[in-house]
């Protein structure tokens, strides 16, 4: 007897809307079943999809009170054994989560909205001080990398875009000092996508010093 064979869902079925980057570092076993997740600057919960579905322990934050509610609906009907408080309305430079309690911490298109130098720097330490010792940074944000001269500076490390949006933007020597300011070391080289006539984004991953994954 011939058994037809199970269909199998499509991949946006099976992932969601998830960057690009950081299903590489899943294709990578970077990020092993078990691990804990936050994703940092959460949205609509695009990045945390199949985290959901495959039963990882996800948490968020964001500052809007409504993706927070749809990633609420989304964690019950993907993930209903999740409380709702593991995803929290808030501002990740007064994070309300306790330090070091993330294997994972996601910051997908988040910190290039800073206001300024200052504003981003108490976000990236929100950020980084959910991660544990050995933990994972996977971090995209909008860069000057590649298209130095096409973006304007309005002051404070904004610029405007050739998109016409405004961005704190960062750099290569930036993006290294900070890797060895926080305590960390780069996983991969920093890498950047040029979007033509547009914006550049650059994917930085960084492991936290101490124990943990080798």
């Amino acid at each position: 007897m011939t058994v037809a064979p199970r269909p199998m869902s499509s991949l946006p079925e099976q992932f969601g809307q998830i960057d690009i980057y950081l299903f590489d570092q899943l294709l990578r076993g970077r990020i092993p079943p078990g691990d804990v997740i936050f994703d940092a600057g959460c949205g609509g919960g695009r990045n945390i999809y199949y985290l959901l579905r495959a039963g990882y322990e996800v948490f968020g934050m964001d500052a809007d009170a409504a993706v927070i509610e749809s990633v609420r609906r989304l964690a019950a009907h993907l993930a209903p054994h999740l409380p709702p408080e593991n995803f929290r309305v808030g501002d990740l430079e007064r994070t309300t989560w306790p330090a070091g309690f993330a294997d994972v911490v996601i910051s997908s298109a988040v910190l290039h909205f800073a206001r300024e130098e200052q504003h981003f720097r108490a976000m990236l330490h929100g950020t980084w001080q959910a991660l544990k010792p050995g933990g994972m940074l996977f971090c995209r944000l909008a860069s000057s990398i590649g298209m130095e001269s096409e973006v304007r500076s309005l002051g404070g490390r904004r610029f405007l875009l050739p998109d016409g949006s405004e961005r704190f933007l960062v750099d290569e020597p930036m993006l290294v000092q900070l890797t060895a300011e926080l305590g960390g070391q780069l996983l991969d080289p920093i890498k950047t996508t040029v979007v033509q006539n547009q914006r550049c984004m650059t994917t930085w991953v960084v492991r936290k010093n101490g124990a943990g994954p080798g």
